[in-house]
């Protein structure tokens, strides 16, 4: 059998339907045997980059993603997709082909021998699990085990195997392949120890809460969060990336804190006598800047499968438990009786007292502009448990989403939030649409964002996928418009069409790709189109007038100290600032 059958046969008996790509010379035989499957789709995209991003939206629905590029500049645009999943631990496998192993450079200390030859390996070891070039045909075996079995275990995340040309074409007999031992990877069980200090700590404390990330999911435990809910009966918040652990409606959800998260879910968290956060990581969008006030009343007991991140200056767990969410999951729920929990209702009345006083505000209404706020509100109200909401990377549009957004239980909505690449908007919707075996997908992203991959409305076109795209057209970049206005007394760089940024018709670019589009120009016929979007066959584009002023409300802020620095709020501190009074009389405990 063929190097490159061979792997194509191992990617089979991974279960997985779909390997994105773009073929090139230096993955041939690669190409050729993805071609060749009878059970794994290749999904031919226009951008390395959009393969990557999509692959790894494609793991966040199935599991695992496949990428394959060809060597050369093929294997370098890989490397945002890379990024993103090595840094919200998503496990990608990707496959590059490389220069025939006799044009390899080899030790005669110059940059390249080979056609399109790099390195790629040592660009990216930094960023991948494990990353290998495979040097005989006959260890393809125990590495591509190797490589697929690191990319699942413990903490998730991607890896890379670099094939050279004449290896993918060489001979092997399966049977007599080296075979890599799992038993070599270590474990993360939860010690008994650790689980029943966590009942003693939680069952004194008066004002406990549970802050869930996606470690839970990528664990395998998602489906083990109404039990966990259920045994403990405190208030549950969840990180961004967890934002599709529980439904929006459920009487113990009390939202999304951070920098950029609700008021309400940061009073409480920052109220909080005892918070059990399990599976993130909790970065600086979770503690706020100012990270030595986060937590500031609380006992923390931090769990996560990283001993690292537990230990990094922004947090400060009383009890650090490094394990796996599931085995830890399990061990408490194994000690449910043990858990008293009683004596609570005051903590959740001043809860539901602060949910209520402080739920997001969506602004007025602008006479010219639609309010991202009002167009995401809608559109979430339209939406439906099966939909899928692909969020886009970063700005406004990922923002306002977070804060706004309301997941329906077993609904699926997800973000790259490590590294928020613009761009990563609809090749990751189209990689979540094939994952879930063509659900209907929405995604509402800028323009300037959705223009960094654009060349895949015909992927889209091609493929006739559901997927509804939302773009606001405020003509610019309004994250940096606002950064800049605020930070350089007015003036703009590059952001606007007066600063030096055009970007084209979006109703155009539908036309030339031959997909349907709509307009959604004021409020009368906000509701109406919405639902003729979500609604239309196939792919759908529809523009939405926006401001590229729209603010954020409510967010963590700075302030000028008295020496001149700038510093960052406490995250109960967000802006538009509360009177003095009336923070107090919150944060009283």
């Amino acid at each position: 059998m063929k190097v490159s059958d061979y792997i194509i046969r191992r990617i089979e008996a991974l279960g997985v339907k779909h390997v994105f790509y773009l073929p090139g010379g230096g993955a041939m035989h690669m190409n050729d045997s993805l071609g060749q499957s009878e059970t794994v789709a290749g999904v031919c995209v226009l951008h390395e980059q959009a393969a990557s991003v999509a692959a790894e939206a494609y793991a966040r629905i199935s599991g695992i993603g496949v990428c394959m590029v060809t060597s050369g500049p093929g294997a370098t645009n890989a490397i945002t997709g890379l990024t993103g999943a090595w840094l919200d631990s998503t496990p990608v496998l990707f496959l590059s082909g490389q220069a025939k192993r006799a044009d390899l450079v080899g030790d005669q200390r110059i940059r390249q021998f080979g056609i399109q030859e790099v390195d790629i390996v040592t660009l990216v070891t930094p960023i991948t699990k494990y990353a290998v070039q495979i040097k005989e045909p006959e260890d393809i075996g125990y590495e591509l085990d190797k490589a697929i079995a690191m990319a699942r275990h413990g903490r998730p995340g991607p890896v890379w195997i670099d094939v050279p040309l004449d290896i993918q074409a060489s001979a092997v007999e399966p049977g007599e392949l080296r075979a890599f031992d799992p038993g070599e990877l270590e474990t993360y069980a939860c010690a008994c120890d650790d689980a029943d200090e966590v009942i003693r700590l939680m069952n004194r404390a008066e004002r406990p809460v549970l802050l869930i990330g996606n470690g839970i999911r990528l664990s395998g435990a998602a489906d083990m969060v109404p039990q966990l809910v259920d045994a403990l009966k405190i208030p549950v918040l969840t990180t961004w990336n967890g934002i599709d652990l529980i439904e929006e409606d459920h009487p113990l959800y009390f939202g999304r804190p951070g920098a950029v998260g609700r008021r309400y879910s940061n009073f409480i968290q920052q109220k909080a006598d005892f918070v059990l956060s399990i599976g993130t990581r909790l970065n600086l969008l979770s503690t706020g800047f100012d990270y030595g006030s986060f937590l500031k009343n609380a006992a923390h007991v931090m769990v996560d499968i990283d001993r690292y991140e537990m230990e990094k200056k922004s947090v400060r767990p009383q009890l650090a438990i490094c394990c796996d969410a599931k085995s830890f999951i399990e061990s408490l729920l194994c000690r449910r009786d043990s858990i008293n929990m009683s004596g609570l209702t005051p903590w959740l009345e001043i809860c539901d007292d602060l949910k209520r006083r402080y739920s997001v505000e969506h602004g007025q209404n602008d006479a010219e502009n639609i309010s991202t706020y009002r167009l995401i509100d809608c559109i979430t109200g339209q939406m439906t448990e099966d939909d899928i909401y692909q969020f886009t990377s970063s700005g406004t549009a990922a923002d306002i989403a977070m804060q706004v957004f309301r997941v329906k239980r077993g609904q699926r909505a997800f973000l790259t939030k490590g590294l928020a690449s613009m761009g990563f908007d609809l090749p990751a919707s189209i990689g979540s649409c094939i994952a879930s075996g063509g659900r209907r997908t929405v995604c509402v992203t800028g323009d300037g964002g959705f223009m960094m991959n654009v060349q895949e409305l015909e992927t889209l076109r091609r493929l006739s996928l559901p997927v509804k795209i939302f773009v606001v057209d405020n003509g610019g970049y309004s994250m940096i418009y606002r950064s800049q206005k605020s930070s350089f007394h007015g003036r703009l760089t590059g952001c606007t069409q007066e600063s030096g940024l055009t970007l084209p018709s979006v109703n155009k670019l539908a036309k030339a790709f031959d997909i349907p589009s709509f307009s959604i120009g004021d409020y009368g016929e906000m509701e109406q189109t919405v639902l003729d979007v979500l609604n239309r066959d196939g792919p759908v584009l529809c523009r939405v007038s926006g401001d590229i002023a729209q603010p954020i409300r409510p967010r963590q802020t700075n302030y000028m100290r008295a020496d001149g620095q700038m510093a960052s709020r406490p995250l109960e501190e967000m802006s538009p600032l509360l009177g003095e009074a009336e923070l107090d009389g919150v944060m009283r405990l």
